[in-house]
């Protein structure tokens, strides 16, 4: 069977279970969160690092299909599911700061989901005097290379340095190999993230080993290749060479409305997971 690019580590999980690779080196629990179903990877070792191509660290993966189908309360428990998955990785005491950074390029609207996350995330590192009941948040967009001329990488190092915050969340769109995933599956890991990823032009890794703090990543799969989705089609894989093929991505005809969705959903969970805020209080803030 044709297996396409993912940056989705439940879909690599899939990969496995299909094939007769022996599995080990990490461990896989199911489980639910306000109804939705919950992925949680735990590489553990080299051969799980290998297995999967990615570093060894905690994936978890939502899979929030119920929320753009505008199922009842879809939106207030796909937020409220990823306050509770988010803040098993938040620093308990609520006087140590945060990053939260937008990656990404907002002129192409796959690519916007940080830009957009942003509008939805409290900026409260100015207001810990007036409100000590909301934790120091920051928030960065560092924009891309070509727009900017400055290193994604480059520009957040240079706010973490300044900044000085005990954790670092990057929020970036990703790749899936499969179009009922995307803008409905949120994943979260602590092993960092290369900007551009999702999009296939990954940059230099937002990592703690790069940045010395802690880096969540959270990732929303908007595009898929167009060779993924002919290879599936055909089970054949040399599509990817085929120059009518390469370069080219697949996206819903109503990505604009896909992407502020899941971006408004990511950015009050994010509030949540980091001020302790119910869902009302988020909507005061943020309007």
């Amino acid at each position: 069977m044709f297996y396409g690019r993912t940056d989705l580590a439940l879909e690599k999980s899939e990969e496995l279970s299909e094939s007769k690779i022996t599995k080990t080196g990490y461990l896989e629990i199911r489980r639910e969160t306000e109804g939705f179903t919950v992925s949680e990877i735990i590489i553990e070792s080299r051969q799980g690092e290998e297995l999967f191509s990615r570093p060894k660290g905690t994936y978890i993966t939502l899979e929030l299909s119920g929320f753009l189908k505008r199922e009842e309360k879809g939106f207030e428990r796909g937020a409220m599911a990823v306050a509770r998955e988010l803040e098993g990785f938040v620093p308990r005491e609520k006087g140590e700061s945060v990053l939260v950074v937008g990656l990404g390029n907002p002129a192409i609207t796959p690519d916007g989901l940080g830009h957009k996350t942003l509008k939805y995330t409290l900026a409260t590192r100015h207001l810990s005097s007036q409100f000590p009941f909301l934790r120091p948040v920051a928030l960065f967009e560092p924009g891309v290379l070509g727009t900017t001329g400055i290193e994604s990488f480059d520009a957040v190092e240079a706010v973490v340095r300044t900044v000085l915050p005990k954790l670092v969340i990057a929020i970036d769109a990703l790749s899936s190999r499969s179009l009922s995933r995307l803008c409905t599956t949120v994943q979260l890991s602590n092993t960092g993230i290369a900007p551009g990823s999702g999009v296939g032009n990954n940059r230099r890794e937002l990592s703690e080993a790069s940045l010395g703090v802690p880096v969540v990543a959270i990732g929303v799969p908007t595009v898929v290749d167009a060779y993924t989705i002919a290879g599936e089609l055909t089970g054949q894989d040399n599509f990817k060479e085929n120059p009518q093929y390469s370069g080219l991505i697949v996206t819903p005809k109503d990505i604009d409305a896909y992407v502020s969705d899941i971006a408004r959903l990511v950015g009050y969970g994010i509030n949540i997971a980091l001020h302790g805020l119910s869902l009302e209080e988020v909507d005061m803030f943020v309007g």
